[in-house]
């Protein structure tokens, strides 16, 4: 019989797909790394599951304890995944920019949700890294995940995305490109890949409103480049000490509208029914273009599943609504 204990056990291990017409333009192999294979349909059960068994290992996370997270929706289904299993509460912050689909998700799994409003400064007692912090520490028992800083995140792409990254492809890939939000998978991906090979080329996909690309190329944090924006995922108003600069050669932004295209496109073109972010990662693997040539391997990570969208991205009248269709 072959059979697994339970549900955590069928994390990783996603497959790795040739994208062709959506990438016709381009003269090189390009590989989508598709997450929303795992069970929780995104690439956050990885991490979700790492930071949940390192706290357990040290004590943090007691039995009985209530896990506290704010999340844009993906990593608290992995942390749902896990408190089911392990008999753990969740209660999961976000904010009102999400799709309804994951809050619906979320609370489906059993977990308590409260919606933040997005446009407040991060310190700001309003936003869901205050909210998420506030209650961990008001709730008894509670264990503050904290995504962007726990370098456990980072860890799980370092022990499993990539090396199976490395594998999938005989260790003959020569780019990985991502989209940039906690900064977990590009920087345990890249130290991976740049272990084995430091020839390979790490890109992080940014959106507009986000930080991290003038961050990355001057320095510099500009408050001046944070504003609303319509893409889930990727981006941020802060710099996560996951994001190992260091590590990434370069980044490229990809408009609120491109994104949400290309979003439709994979579906349409390639039948692979991927979410917001991986729109933007696959228009962003089409503007840098120029820097791949015929003998190259580029594999794009696609982060979740379009289930999370049906409202946003694949509705026609939303589409519509904020002029992308």
């Amino acid at each position: 019989m072959h059979y697994v204990d339970n549900i955590l056990k069928t994390i990783g291990n996603t497959p790795l797909i040739r994208l062709n017409k959506i990438t016709a333009e381009i003269d090189a192999l390009v590989l989508a790394k598709v997450e929303y294979f795992n069970p929780g349909s995104s690439v956050k059960d990885r991490m979700a599951l790492k930071m949940v068994e390192d706290a357990e290992a040290d004590g943090r996370l007691k039995p009985g304890g209530t896990i506290v997270e704010g999340t844009s929706g993906n990593t608290g289904m992995g942390l749902a995944l896990a408190a089911i299993v392990k008999g753990y509460k969740l209660i999961c912050v976000s904010t009102d920019k999400q799709s309804k689909e994951k809050f619906d998700i979320l609370r489906a799994v059993g977990a308590e949700v409260i919606v933040c409003p997005t446009n407040v400064a991060p310190d700001d007692p309003r936003s869901y890294y205050s909210t998420s912090k506030r209650i961990a520490g008001e709730t008894p028992n509670a264990w503050y995940v904290n995504q962007y800083d726990n370098p456990s995140n980072a860890v799980a792409h370092y022990e499993q995305t990539g090396p199976e990254i490395w594998e999938q492809t005989d260790g003959k890939i020569t780019h990985f490109v991502v989209g940039v939000g906690t900064g977990g998978t590009i920087s345990g991906v890249a130290k991976y890949l740049k272990e084995k090979n430091t020839e390979i080329k790490i890109w992080g996909i940014d959106t507009y409103g986000s930080v991290f690309k003038k961050y990355h190329e001057t320095g510099i944090f500009d408050e001046k480049e944070i504003y609303p924006y319509i893409t889930e995922g990727i981006g941020e108003d802060i710099l996560p000490e996951n994001v190992d600069f260091k590590s990434i050669d370069g980044f490229e932004k990809v408009t609120d509208k491109d994104a949400a295209v290309y979003t439709r496109k994979l579906a349409r073109e390639e039948g692979i029914f991927a979410g917001n972010s991986c729109g933007a990662a696959v228009k962003g693997v089409l503007q840098l273009k120029k820097h791949f040539g015929p003998d190259d391997v580029v594999v794009v990570l696609l982060h979740d599943s379009g289930s999370r969208y049906v409202g946003k991205m694949y509705n026609d009248d939303w589409m519509k609504e904020k002029g992308f269709l």
